[in-house]
């Protein structure tokens, strides 16, 4: 691969100008004398505005943009030259962020002072028109060597160059081409392999730009998602150290405790939603990174008191999502049943909106997934009769559970659904099905000792030999309630979207006022078993 590489270089150097071709001169500096530059980043924040609460007192709350401000502010007060970066998917997350399409978040990076983020695979979740106007608003510079429109300019820059006292650095963007895939990107938009594109933009950047070294912006990820997929380690492996100084990267929510060194080049993440930023410590002589040193600073609100200014730029948003708490988002004509646990024992209609509302929602991203299904467990209260709203649905799904899909064999779901019949009634792992699916739970007279039988999936038996694409929740992907065959999957991504939020937006398709008897459909059969007590 390496090879390759050097050949794509020489050819992608010489047919591809990045920036005009003015002569840039090499920046001044003192020989033999030090420079510093700390680099704070952060990555995967999704629309985490707010701390997340935490009942330890040492902790109060978990990441918030206030409290990540006043850290800023600190290392910036004992610091004269740092550079913030975010590696990605600052959209899709939290209801206050979506309902305004991170406006909050964008102003407050904004104020915050952010030099750059690059695009993650889920600023593509809406349409072309709601990121530019997001790029429109944002005042950092949104970074992408490998993402061309029809016309052949980049979408936003494809590096950003910043000058300090004695040294210039370069900062390239990359997004993983796993966006196609897993993201719905404007069909005019062109995805140039990472690796090709990161050579050209490293050549263009010393030989043009005159940047001492150079700092790759990364939503590409440490973990392989997929056979193929260029992670952040594979980039590392193809590069030059005496270029790249550091990849920031993002995308697999990766919590690093220590740079990853590969190649000599030292790869960072920090985790996701802010819960901690990424502190690196450069020292320059001659132009050279002398010395590096890095640590994940965790943010919360005993430590990091929110930022008032900050918090005032949220608040007028926090006061219309709680506003929106109230907003009526289906009504029904008699209760969704819960009685006591019921989601555990039997299909119920709202066990079936949910695992439809899943299936509706990757669906509508372009993904193709054969069925959906969400743990009993997970439904906790009674949706009541009359006019339904936002709360209610927060109330039956309490849990931050987010929307994740799988690619699994034939064979695995095979055995998927034979662990599915040896979950006891009553049991949190009691799953809830989508429509495609259908089978018998036979269980002696106390709910136990079950056999799954007559399995189908869209009208017809599980194939063994081929490829199946399943949405549930991130616990259960994770291997949750027993369901360690999940873990399997050869294609696993997080769509970053809150079971409650795709609920939601599923219950408003619905006619209305919405029926639940009129939602089971006998997808479970139940033979013997018990009553919940």
């Amino acid at each position: 691969m390496k090879r390759f590489l050097r050949y794509a270089a020489g050819v992608l150097g010489a047919a591809v100008l990045l920036t005009s071709c003015a002569t840039v001169k090499p920046v001044e500096r003192e020989s033999g004398a030090p420079y510093n530059l700390v680099v704070l980043h952060t990555n995967d924040h999704h629309g985490s505005t707010l701390a997340r609460p935490d009942n330890d007192p040492a902790v109060l709350g978990r990441g918030g943009l206030a409290e990540r401000a006043a850290f800023v502010d600190a290392v910036r007060a004992a610091n004269a030259n740092v550079l913030l970066l975010d590696a990605g998917d600052i959209n899709t997350g939290s209801a206050l962020s979506n309902m305004f399409s991170a406006e909050p978040d964008i102003i407050a990076y904004n104020a915050m002072g952010y030099d750059a983020v690059t695009f993650g695979n889920h600023e593509f979740d809406k349409d072309l028109g709601v990121l530019e106007k997001q790029m429109v608003q944002s005042r950092f510079a949104w970074l992408a060597a490998n993402i061309r429109r029809a016309n052949g300019k980049y979408l936003g820059k494809p590096y950003l160059v910043k000058e300090y006292p004695g040294f210039r650095v370069g900062i390239l963007g990359l997004t993983t081409l796993r966006t196609q895939v897993i993201a719905s990107p404007d069909k005019t938009l062109a995805f140039i392999p990472e690796p090709e594109a990161a050579i050209a933009a490293i050549k263009t950047l010393r030989e043009k730009e005159k940047v001492d070294f150079v700092i790759i912006l990364g939503h590409l990820g440490d973990v392989e998602e997929a056979s193929g997929q260029i992670t952040s380690v594979k980039l590392a492996d193809a590069l030059s150290s005496t270029d790249v100084a550091l990849i920031v990267d993002g995308h697999s929510h990766s919590k690093f405790d220590a740079p990853r060194v590969v190649n000599g080049i030292p790869i960072v993440s920090a985790n996701e939603w802010g819960k901690f930023v990424g502190e690196a410590h450069f020292t320059i002589l001659d132009g050279k990174v002398a010395n590096f040193a890095w640590k994940p600073v965790e943010i919360t609100s005993k430590a990091f008191p929110p930022d008032q200014k900050i918090a005032d730029i949220i608040k007028p948003y926090q006061d219309m999502a709680d506003a929106g708490l109230k907003e009526v988002v289906m009504k029904t004509s008699a209760p969704f049943v819960f009685g006591n646990r019921l989601p555990r024992y039997r299909e119920t209609a709202f066990g079936d909106l949910a695992a439809d509302a899943t299936a509706w929602h990757v669906r509508s991203t372009g993904v193709p997934v054969d069925f959906a299904f969400q743990n009993g467990g997970n439904i906790r209260a009674e949706i009541p009769a009359g006019d339904v709203t936002r709360e209610h649905i927060l109330t039956v799904l309490p849990f931050e559970n987010y929307t994740y899909v799988l690619t699994l064999k034939g064979s695995d779901v095979i055995a998927l659904f034979d662990f599915v019949g040896t979950v006891n009634q009553g049991a949190g792992g009691f799953l809830q099905v989508s429509k495609e699916v259908r089978y018998t739970l036979t269980f002696d007279g106390q709910g136990k000792n079950g056999a799954l039988t007559n399995l189908t999936i869209s009208g017809v038996p599980v194939d063994p030999n081929r490829l199946y694409k399943i949405a549930t929740n991130d616990y259960l992907a994770g291997g949750g309630d027993g369901y360690t065959v999940l873990t399997r999957s050869t294609d696993t991504y997080n769509t970053s979207m809150l079971l409650s939020d795709v609920v939601v937006e599923y219950a408003r398709t619905l006619p209305q006022p919405v029926n639940p008897a009129a939602l089971t459909d006998g997808r479970i059969t139940v033979a013997g078993g018990t009553a919940p007590p």
